[in-house]
């Protein structure tokens, strides 16, 4: 049996720029091996795969899988999904249409807003299905250093230091003093489990509020030593559980702010993430996600 299966680029308004996705689509029969045996021939560090939602009101269900696991929830599968269901709806060439996406993910319904106009990306803003909480403990920061490549005294900067927190998936975020210790850093796997602990997503997002350009608040690298280190261009997951590290050191008054994240430039895959908190009583009350995604290729898978 064959099936359709299209390549898209996230959180970038440009092909070839932004985070890959592959999305799969007809999935009614694959099994949880083939799916994950599909992720690691496609190779990216995520792949989709579209299912029948099990409530008919809702658009679809995702499945969202690594090379090596199969993830609960993901920044950027869902914005790129998203994106690629309402082309599937409106077409390529449709005016301004915006459209509301409704995603089953493991973690829970997922709502998107989408925007598509004709000659340019689409983009899609979610809402995140679960705030963000603190996580797992992770080492000191000599540890963290060491693992990193970086000097202790570099690590750090105003009132921020290294934390974790969760909105899904387990994050170590780790600040450092500017953009040329960001783009110093080289993890080394033999000290990460001293650093970061031994997680089944066991990820370190390293960032900082110096940026390449003006409109964005703060740069990041995302690594992650699930059974070998890479580098990913713009983690949405990460993103929302960022959404707790701000709000724990910058402490954002009562309203909305925005926040703009860029990611992967380290990488040549330069990314824009958007991230949206909603602050009520000095809590969090709600997240929100957002980025553009350009579809680059459409194929048939024949297995």
């Amino acid at each position: 049996m064959s099936r359709r299966y299209a390549l898209l680029d996230v959180f970038t308004n440009k092909p070839l720029e932004g985070n890959q996705l592959a999305i799969v689509q007809d999935c009614n029969g694959l099994s949880d091996e083939e799916m994950q045996a599909l992720a690691r021939e496609f190779n990216l560090s995520e792949t989709v795969f579209l299912l029948p939602p099990e409530n008919p009101a809702h658009s679809a269900k995702l499945r969202i899988f690594t090379p090596f696991q199969e993830l609960p929830f993901a920044g950027h599968p869902t914005v790129g999904a998203a994106v690629f269901l309402s082309l599937e709806r409106f077409g390529n060439d449709a005016p301004e249409q915006d459209s509301v996406v409704v995603l089953e993910e493991t973690l829970g319904t997922v709502r998107c807003g989408v925007v598509l106009k004709q000659g340019a990306a689409g983009f899609a803003e979610f809402d995140v299905p679960s705030l963000p909480r603190p996580s797992a403990p992770m080492g000191t920061t000599e540890s963290i250093a060491l693992c990193l490549g970086i000097e202790p005294t570099e690590i750090g900067f105003e009132n921020h230091h290294p934390t974790t927190m969760t909105a899904g998936n387990h994050f170590a975020f780790v600040p450092v003093r500017d953009l040329s210790v960001l783009k110093m850093v080289s993890p080394d796997p033999s000290h990460w489990e001293a650093a970061f602990g031994n997680l089944d997503h066991n990820a370190v997002y390293i960032y900082c509020r110096e940026t390449e350009t003006a409109t964005a608040s703060f740069q990041a690298r995302m690594f992650s030593n699930d059974e070998q280190i890479w580098e990913d261009a713009a983690t949405g997951s990460a993103a929302a559980a960022f959404g707790g590290v701000v709000h724990a050191f910058d402490e954002p008054l009562d309203g909305t702010h925005h926040f703009t994240i860029e990611q992967g430039f380290q990488m040549g895959r330069p990314s824009v993430i958007d991230l949206e908190l909603d602050i009520e009583g000095k809590q969090i009350r709600a997240q929100r996600i957002g980025g553009q995604a350009v579809l680059i290729a459409r194929g048939e898978l024949f297995c």
